[in-house]
């Protein structure tokens, strides 16, 4: 029986992951969540085999294990010396929503969805940082209405729309583009000068932006925003970013600095990303030597690094097409409509069986979905068992964020459930799609 490791952490853009060069013995299992187990080639998380799970729910599933993400929320509250949100478009539900409340943390928000979805979970608003680049005037009011925490301004508009609305003081951050460029793929940098996102440091409009709110008698400016990508690897971005804010922090005298998330996560074996303590750390270091008076207080964002290596999706293979002197592909009843990211970005993810995930891998296979689609490839290189069979159950891990919470209905496919396991029990917390959920809007 081997054991999960409490091991946390591949940029964008990773050309669908690097095969190993030669056969692998045992599948890398720090890419599994946390309560793990392989016990005679078969995969158990949270208690619960993924086999036996199959069975009961069908195929395609994502199963999350609970006790990974309550660990790594309580790691962060440990290490971290500010306040912690988790961001939910990483991916989000009801249940998800009250771990994230019963855990003490904020909660990112970036449209009225998320903001009903959590609301109707119990989540209090007043632990809500509302985000968004194009926050129309129905948001804006039934954030409100709702009593969000912080109302995090990305532009001039928004700032206009948001003093018409107010009918009482009104807690805001301004979002502040530091003109610092992540070492991340093209589409997940935000913080570079040409984004759609937050006001620009260089050109003087973040400025402008914090005197405009200032001079309202509705809005409050309690702080500043700055978040520069998603899936990095290299902390040194950070710092960057932190000079540039702590200019604002100092000269307005402002009480609160949200430094965003980003924190990349390994998808594929051999891949390594900083730790959740090492990161926070240097957050705090670049903080201190940029300035920033101890008496601020700061925010932090993770969506990624919190829910990602906590889930796997399970699909079952249906095709097995042998390309001569080309490649074999396997086709599974899923696909780019439950993980849309190697179609989006290229990003790379390891595979296993998980009914015999310790049998020797030894050929190369593509992993291919059910869509009309030639891109709709999850995995182009998986080392798997030579003797894979039609029928047999492959997990990809590391898909718990922007998986489901990007899913569509392409092709009108069902989209599949997700599950929570926890000490041998198993929940279904958003249930299979059927197929009258495909007409009820028509």
């Amino acid at each position: 029986m081997t054991d999960m490791v409490d091991k946390f952490g591949s940029n964008e853009g990773g050309e669908f992951g690097v095969a190993p060069s030669g056969p692998r013995r045992s599948f890398p299992i720090e890419l599994l969540p946390k309560t793990s187990k392989i016990s005679d080639g078969r995969v158990s998380i949270g208690g619960v085999d993924l086999g036996w799970l199959a069975h009961e729910v069908g195929t395609p599933f994502f199963v999350y294990d609970e006790e990974h993400i309550r660990s790594v929320m309580r790691r962060l509250k440990r290490s971290f010396v500010g306040e912690v949100a988790y961001a939910s478009k990483a991916f989000l539900c009801r249940e998800l929503a009250r771990i994230v409340d019963e855990e003490g943390l904020f909660l990112d928000v970036a449209t009225q969805g998320e903001i009903f979805v959590a609301l109707s979970a119990g989540f209090p608003a007043s632990r809500m940082i509302f985000h968004g680049n194009n926050k129309s005037s129905e948001e804006l009011r039934f954030a409100l209405e709702a009593g969000v925490g912080r109302v995090v301004v990305d532009s001039f508009d928004e700032l206009d729309r948001l003093d018409t609305l107010a009918f009482g003081p009104v807690r805001v951050w301004i979002r502040v583009t530091p003109g610092v460029e992540a070492h991340t793929h093209e589409y997940v940098m935000t913080g570079q000068e040409d984004s759609k996102f937050g006001f620009s440091f260089n050109s003087g409009a973040a400025e402008r932006a914090i005197k405009r709110v200032l001079d309202s008698s509705n809005l409050v400016l309690v702080g500043l925003h700055c978040h520069i990508g998603s899936q990095i690897l290299r902390l040194e971005s950070y710092r960057a970013a932190i000079e540039v804010m702590a200019v604002l922090v100092r000269r307005y005298e402002l009480a609160e600095l949200n430094i965003g998330g980003g924190l990349g996560v390994p998808y594929v074996g051999g891949e390594e990303a900083p730790s959740l303590e090492e990161w926070v750390s240097e957050l705090g270091r670049y903080a201190e030597q940029a300035g920033i008076p101890g008496a601020v207080r700061l925010h932090i964002e993770p969506g990624r690094s919190i829910v990602a290596q906590a889930a796997v999706t399970v699909y079952r293979a249906g095709t097995i097409k042998r390309l001569e002197g080309i490649r074999t592909y396997v086709s599974v009843d899923g696909g780019m409509s439950d993980n849309p990211r190697p179609v989006l970005y290229g990003s790379g993810y390891d595979t296993l069986l998980v009914e015999r995930a310790e049998d020797v891998a030894t050929e190369i296979f593509c992993i291919s979905g059910k869509h009309c689609e030639s891109g709709d490839i999850l995995v182009r290189e998986a080392l798997l068992p030579a003797d894979l069979a039609v029928g047999e159950l492959i997990g990809t891990p590391v898909t718990g964020a922007y998986g489901y919470s990007m899913a569509s209905n392409y092709n009108k496919v069902l989209r599949p459930p997700v599950v929570f396991v926890k000490d041998g029990k198993h929940r279904v917390v958003v249930r299979r799609e059927s197929l009258d959920d495909l007409l009820r809007l028509e």
